[in-house]
């Protein structure tokens, strides 16, 4: 019977899977190596200028809005106090252990538990090394847990001489820009956010972009809030889906003309609020490709501090050898350089994992094989929460660990073996096809998240119903829509206790009546 669960990584998807969990009566205990729950909004890994990609009332989980005077893009020093506070709210705190690593996991198919070798850190840098065992074992280290840095020719001449290379994870600190000269690589939110951020102190900014990609204002016409636009069920019908299914087929067959026009329209007004053209960044590709995991926020002066002259992008160019104190880079120039800062991604990667495990979980590209994002093929007592990049992604790890426990409580039924790979290898080749290859080893739906909340929800009996669904066609999609949902499986989980019990007693008495038959 599984009663002990644990669950690795404080983030979104450890916090929610804890919260659901508890409520159901299982034992929790989440291990986190930083000092603080958040994830990517901790301390340690958060940028000067990092915020929200969502405004406040779209990024919350279900029951337990963020508070009313946060700004409407809360800072990363706001998002990390409001996971604090959700801990506390519903009474987990003390399950978590914070400066505690998870050095590695071993499933012992003898007693069908999970042992964990942890490491915790003290204060004052003294190590205690322990291991402890759990029935079930759910890992939320999340999609952007080891940040990606490029091997750069020429690097250690460059950090010889006072250079520092770091990943934006990594530069913590506004006042290290202070007149230095900055590359920050990368045209994403993070990369456009730290120029920014710096832009005013530094001796120089210069953004090393590989590949322009558009960038969404917060307000269209400085007006329309993009949540209204790309936070509903309208805007992901926009883009094809690996199904085609009621309104989603519509508009990818004969109501196209009219999906091309909505897009274009909306691509038309970007282009004129953001002076692309004069500025010389416009993608030179249609608006749709935001559908390939490139979606991005324009930084709020961003696109002012290049017109005078504070931020220069060097476009479709990258480094191709570093000097002392300065870069080479692809397209001729020679530009000075005190710091990089790399805006490149991340690894996705569980280092605590046996090699053996993590052959059946990924394939031999890296791509994480998991049925509906979260369970690996074949692997028993084993779950990832967290490993789907989308815009919802706090209400994408709730609904997640909904559908675990569910399962868990036999709430929802697999399809065959040869049906979940099926299921995997249909989508790593759909992703591979519609994002150029870039969808983060298999991990992200980006702009799918209402589909893919919708088909964990459908799993276990529980969507919304159409009254709600027809809201969030035309306005953003609000988590509180989806706070009953727990209480639901609460219910659902009592009666099956219920059964149990009844069917047991039932067993128990048909036994004796049996035994006492045969005397």
């Amino acid at each position: 019977m599984i009663r002990k669960i644990g669950i690795v990584g404080a983030g979104f998807g450890g916090l929610s899977a804890a919260r659901v969990f508890k409520s159901l009566n299982y034992d929790v205990t989440v291990f986190d190596k930083e000092a603080e729950v958040g994830g990517v909004w901790t301390a340690s890994r958060r940028y000067p200028g990092l915020t929200t990609q969502n405004p406040r009332s779209t990024y919350a989980l279900s029951d337990y809005p963020m508070p009313a005077d946060y700004p409407e893009w809360p800072s990363g020093e706001q998002v990390q106090a409001y996971m604090q506070a959700y801990t506390e709210a519903f009474d987990f705190a003390d399950d978590i252990q914070l400066n505690t690593e998870v050095v590695h996991a071993g499933y012992d198919d003898h007693t069908q538990q999970w042992q964990l070798d942890l490491k915790r850190t003290d204060a004052n840098g003294q190590c205690e090394r322990y291991s402890e065992r759990f029935d079930y074992l759910i890992i939320a280290n999340g999609i952007f847990s080891v940040p990606s840095i490029p091997q750069y020719p020429g690097a250690d001449e460059f950090t010889a001489a006072g250079g520092r290379i770091c990943h934006t994870s990594q530069f913590n600190s506004r006042e290290a820009a202070r007149g230095k000269h900055v590359l920050v690589i990368g045209y994403g939110k993070s990369s456009c956010d730290v120029a920014n951020a710096i832009a005013d102190i530094s001796a120089s900014t210069t953004v090393v972009a590989r590949n322009l990609i558009w960038k969404l204002p917060k307000r269209l016409a400085n007006v329309l809030n993009y949540k209204h636009l790309f936070l509903t069920r309208l805007s992901e019908a926009l883009f094809r889906y690996i199904r085609l299914e009621g309104a989603d087929k519509f508009f990818h067959t004969w109501g196209n003309p009219l999906r091309q026009a909505m897009l274009g329209s909306v691509q038309f007004v970007i282009e004129k609020q953001t002076h692309l053209k004069s500025l010389g960044l416009h993608p030179q590709k249609p608006l749709e490709t935001i559908a390939r995991s490139t979606v991005s926020l324009v930084t709020d002066g961003f696109y002012e501090k290049i017109r005078a002259g504070r931020i220069r992008v060097a476009k479709n160019s990258e480094i191709v050898r570093l000097h002392a104190n300065t870069a080479e880079l692809s397209n001729g120039e020679t530009v000075p350089a005190d710091i990089i800062v790399c805006g490149t991604g991340w690894r996705q990667v569980c280092p605590f994992l046996d090699p053996d495990i993590m052959a059946k979980v990924t394939d031999e590209q890296g791509n994480f094989r998991l049925y509906r994002s979260m369970l690996p093929i074949g692997v028993p007592r084993l779950a990832f929460n967290g490993y789907n990049s989308s815009f919802f992604s706090q209400l994408n790890c709730e609904v997640g660990a909904l559908w675990l426990a569910d399962y868990l409580n036999g709430g929802v039924s697999l399809p065959a073996i040869g049906e979940q790979h099926r299921y995997a290898d249909e989508r790593l080749a759909w992703m591979e096809a519609r994002t150029d290859g870039k969808h983060s080893k298999g991990t992200n739906i980006i702009p799918f998240s209402i589909h893919h909340i919708d088909e964990l929800l459908n799993d276990m009996g529980m969507n919304l119903g159409a009254a709600t669904r027809f809201k969030q066609w035309f306005g953003a999609l609000d988590p509180r829509d989806y706070a009953g949902v727990l209480p639901r499986l609460q219910e659902k989980h009592r009666r099956h206790i219920v059964d149990r019990e009844q069917y047991d007693t039932e067993t128990a008495a048909m036994a004796g009546f049996r035994e006492r038959a045969m005397q």
